[in-house]
């Protein structure tokens, strides 16, 4: 960011003038165990509180635990390096696909409302919610705070989990989470699995609640370009909406493909 050679002395007189006159600032060292992290807590707590974090999230970071077993989940996420056809199988494509096209109709004023205000049809909704949670069934019992506090000390991830971290907080001190929430391993929560930062973004009410977090889902998709009636498969324009929501290719590939199967009502999930 910083260019040029004949500028450069009094550039840098100055810059090292202002560092010298500022105040200290450092960020909370990581760590790759949990010798540390209490240490870190208390670095990160200053921190926050610095930065306008009230004291019920203050407490509830506080009380957060090193999440072994989310660190062990971080290190062997292993079904994104799979092919397609061994992804769907491994996700039960087929039973999301058929459980989808009966909640298409069971619930078709919910998804025509939806598609009428984000463009979104039901298909991908449906699919993403299959796939997060097997339709609200297995929405996780990890601790969220102590699972996103792990990550954001962790050197693996810091700083992307350091935001999400924030936004935790944020959501705690507005009552929005507390620090007994319980989500997934990485620390999503709701039906259809989102981070705290999506939650500040896009959430829509308490995301537990099914209508509730698939209109999140439709607004965040909505907020990443989704365009009404254009088409969702590779290479399609919406395609960019779903990459958005989870970086894994063959994951974005499969939403795509029992998208398209739930809303055609076509055979069941496969190539």
């Amino acid at each position: 960011m910083i260019r040029g050679r004949t500028a450069v002395g009094a550039a840098f007189g100055a810059m090292a003038l202002l560092v010298s006159l500022a105040p200290a600032t450092h960020a909370a060292t990581c760590g790759n165990g949990p010798g540390g992290f209490e240490a870190w807590k208390r670095e990160f707590s200053a921190e926050a509180q610095g930065k306008g974090i009230g004291q019920t999230a203050i407490s509830a970071l506080m009380q957060a635990n090193y999440a072994s077993a989310t660190i062990a989940a971080d290190r062997g996420q292993r079904s994104f390096q799979l092919t397609l056809d061994q992804f769907l199988a491994k996700r039960g494509a087929t039973t999301i696909v058929a459980k989808g096209r009966q909640l298409k109709n069971s619930q078709a004023a919910l998804f025509a409302s939806i598609q009428q205000r984000y463009g979104v049809p039901p298909g991908p909704l449906i699919a993403i919610w299959g796939m997060e949670t097997g339709f609200g069934s297995q929405r996780g019992n990890q601790n969220m705070l102590s699972s996103i506090a792990t990550l954001a000390y962790d050197c693996r991830r810091p700083e992307f989990f350091t935001d999400q971290l924030y936004a935790a907080l944020k959501l705690i001190d507005r009552g929005t989470l507390s620090g007994a929430t319980r989500g997934s391993m990485h620390g999503e929560v709701g039906q259809t699995q989102f981070m705290p930062k999506n939650i500040l973004a896009y959430g829509t009410g308490n995301l537990e609640v099914a209508a509730n977090a698939l209109n999140s889902t439709a607004n965040f998709l909505k907020a990443h370009g989704w365009k009404a009636g254009a088409g969702y498969q590779p290479g399609e324009p919406n395609f960019a909406a779903i990459e958005a929501w989870n970086a894994a290719g063959v994951y974005q590939k499969a939403i795509a493909l029992m998208g398209r199967q739930i809303d055609e009502g076509g055979a069941a999930a496969s190539r």
